[in-house]
């Protein structure tokens, strides 16, 4: 139905077709409607999306990525408070317990497997003296660097057992071996050469930390190393025969 002047005022019910879409222009009485299909509709509205002038703010690859991480995370959590006593929380406390428990046994026991099959050798390549490694070991303690420190004074009592000829010189030998074999010539430091060779396969091998004071028994090891005789047996059991023929020969 059109009214005087031309004008469209009255428009026939829109098919409800599913797969077609229509749309109206405004025209003169004899022009038919436009008809277009959906289809088509849709792939130029996706090909005119996909223009770079309509995504010049969108957010970078990284971002997105970030952004799903952090989601995934937040998801996480409320699952998780949802679960635990006492909510959000509920599940911090736990979390803290973890991470103390965590801590105090690293702390206690050190990393694990620590300790390899076989220790490898208490020195490297490139032989120095006892007075080289005494040098390197005062001054990274000077810098407090204890655990290089720890490890230069124990190299520096092996070398210095092996230049007075107390040990052999060893390639390979271990600082666990190296108190084994000083301790039968210097037996009244036995228990201190085990503790020393054990300060140093923490700090070598375990992860451990060496401190000041631990730096400073090995070192007055050292000292007392350098001013303690080899107990001599076969001297000892002369001295005792000597006394022994004088003895008998004043009777």
């Amino acid at each position: 139905m059109t009214a005087t002047g031309g004008v469209l005022t009255h428009v026939r019910a829109l098919p409800a077709t599913a797969d077609s879409a229509v749309r109206m222009l405004p025209g003169g009485d004899d022009e038919p409607p436009l008809t277009v299909p959906r289809d088509p509709a849709r792939e130029a509205a996706r090909r005119e999306l996909s223009k770079g002038i309509y995504h010049e703010n969108d957010p970078s690859w990284y971002r997105k990525a970030l952004d799903a991480f952090w989601d995934w995370v937040g998801g996480l959590f409320e699952a998780a408070s949802t679960a635990t006593p006492g909510g959000m929380l509920g599940l911090v406390v736990v979390v803290a317990a973890v991470i103390a428990v965590l801590g105090a046994l690293w702390w206690r026991l050190g990393t694990p497997g620590r300790r390899p099959p076989s220790a490898p050798a208490l020195f490297d390549d490139r032989p120095r003296s006892a007075a080289e490694h005494r040098a390197a070991a005062e001054a990274h303690a000077a810098q407090g660097h204890w655990n290089q420190a720890v490890q230069e004074r124990m190299r520096a009592i092996v070398r210095a057992l092996e230049e007075r000829a107390l040990l052999d010189a060893r390639p390979g030998r271990t600082a666990d071996e190296a108190a084994t074999e000083a301790g039968r010539a210097l037996p009244a430091h036995t228990d201190r050469l085990r503790t020393a060779a054990r300060a140093f396969d923490d700090v070598t091998y375990g992860g451990r930390t060496a401190t000041q004071p631990s730096y400073r028994q090995i070192a007055d090891l050292d000292h007392d190393l350098d001013r303690t005789r080899p107990q001599q047996a076969g001297s000892d059991a002369t001295r005792s025969t000597d006394t022994d023929t004088r003895q008998g020969a004043a009777g």
